[in-house]
């Protein structure tokens, strides 16, 4: 079956209509929220620098006020300063984390491992540290055996190679074999 077409539920003219008076209210929303903004500051000043009174006062008593606020200038300023420098260290820190986690996320390519060979002692000095010195010799603490020549122990015997294949047809051949088998020592 074929599929059917659905219509939208809203008409594209009735959806370009919303979307015109959505943008009209965010944008009186964003105005009425900059001019409380305004308000709040100007309250703010109003309300922590309280107004200059310079009528009447003597020559010297506006020297004085111009070194206070001089005075307090520069404290504001270092302060800004300090602020400034803070901001700053944190941007370029948040930035090289930012740049750590891409890396950690991003795709490598791991190495081919290679086979590397390691004696016995030089594995455990890399698991034990350096502080332990044990040595692995293991042919240390073996045995030592002779190797003793068993050719020349046991007498061979030349024989002729036809009687024994005759002496071990049929069935009593067979049978010495069997007892040979089951006692070593009967010989």
């Amino acid at each position: 079956m074929p599929e059917v077409e659905r219509k939208p539920k809203i008409t594209a003219s009735r959806k370009l209509l919303l979307k015109g008076l959505m943008l009209a209210k965010a944008k009186e929303c964003w105005e009425q929220e900059h001019e409380e903004r305004e308000a709040e500051k100007a309250r703010y000043l109003a309300e922590r620098i309280p107004t200059l009174q310079t009528r009447g006062l003597s020559l010297s008593a506006l020297q004085d006020l111009c070194r206070e606020l001089h005075a307090k200038v520069e404290v504001v300023d270092e302060e800004r300063y300090d602020i400034e420098a803070k901001c700053l260290h944190n941007t370029r820190e948040i930035k090289d984390l930012k740049l750590k986690v891409l890396d950690l996320r991003g795709k490598f390519k791991r190495p081919p491992l290679r086979r590397v060979r390691v004696s016995a002692d030089a594995m455990l000095r890399a698991l034990l540290g350096s502080k332990h010195k044990v040595s692995m010799d293991l042919r240390a603490n073996l045995k030592s055996v002779k190797k003793e020549d068993t050719e020349k122990e046991r007498p061979v015997e030349v024989g002729d190679w036809r009687k024994n294949v005759e002496a071990m047809s049929g069935m009593e051949g067979r049978k010495k074999m069997f007892d040979a088998a089951k006692s070593p020592t009967s010989q």
